[in-house]
């Protein structure tokens, strides 16, 4: 007996080594047990889909990354002027060095960033097709604060997977006032009488708030927000805060791009920064 059990037992071990999959015994089923998964494919079903920045973080290929550059914007009471240094830089190593930073978006309306160029670009085809949509629906062109606007909705709609990119967007409003709005990456907005965005912004903005004096918002009542200079002296004082900058920041120089924007349309002037 005890010789028959141990020739059966041997007889199940052999079989159950020939066919890996074990077959139910019960008579409600006679479909084959589900094998057990592989450790690898188990792993793999034990994941969590995480976002594409951790995924490109972990893999290595982080995609951002700032490639300089200083913008400022100064609004007064019938223009607006809107400049932006063209060095465009990764580290040490200078890529080009007339890169133009400034997008004409709107009417009156044109658009400095800096950041990251891919992003950039990006925006900046995104915003110029939308408005290009605006103008064949509505016949006219956008507004300066339209603009604004848009340009908020388009940076929070990207707030998981944002651009990298800082803007200034200035121009002229429905009234003729000079308008100025400053961004961060996400979209959250402001409108002032000036403003510094990039590398140098830190280096900047304490000059603009010594010459400038913008009054606080939570002043009563509210006063204007657009600075006492006149068109020249404002330009004047965006060339000297540039050739400071340059001193200090090495992601800032070359040329310096300055759009001024008036009633009488858009004018451009370039003047020369340090190369070093």
């Amino acid at each position: 007996m005890a010789s028959w059990e141990s020739d059966q037992g041997w007889r199940k071990a052999q079989r159950s080594e020939a066919c890996p999959f074990q077959y139910s015994l019960s008579s409600s089923s006679s479909t084959p047990a589900t094998p057990p998964p592989h450790p690898e494919q188990a792993s793999r079903r034990r994941r969590r889909p995480s976002s594409p920045i951790v995924a490109m973080s972990r893999r290595g290929d982080w995609v951002y990354e700032n490639n300089g550059g200083t913008c400022v914007a100064i609004a007064g009471a019938d223009y607006c002027v809107v400049a932006a240094d063209t060095r465009l830089s990764v580290g040490y190593n200078i890529l080009t060095r007339d890169h133009s930073k400034i997008c004409e978006l709107a009417d009156k309306c044109a658009l400095a960033s800096s950041g990251f160029q891919g992003d950039i670009k990006a925006l900046h085809k995104n915003l110029a097709a939308r408005e290009l949509l605006y103008q064949h629906q509505h016949n006219k062109r956008m507004s300066c604060p339209a603009m604004a606007q848009l340009l908020s909705n388009t940076l929070y709609y990207k707030r998981f997977f944002p651009y990298y990119a800082f803007n200034v967007l200035g121009g002229l409003d429905s009234e003729g006032k000079g308008c100025v709005f400053t961004y961060d990456a996400v979209g959250s907005y402001e409108r002032t009488g000036y403003s510094a965005q990039g590398t140098g912004s830190a280096l900047i903005m304490p000059v603009l708030d010594n010459q400038l004096k913008s009054p606080s918002p939570l002043l009563l009542p509210a006063r204007d927000a657009v600075t006492p200079l006149s068109e020249t002296e404002a330009v004047d004082l965006v060339k000297d805060v540039f050739a400071s900058a340059t001193e200090r920041d090495i992601y800032t120089g070359d040329k310096l791009e300055i759009v001024v924007i008036n009633k009488a349309g858009t004018k451009r002037e370039y003047i020369d920064l340090r190369k070093d």
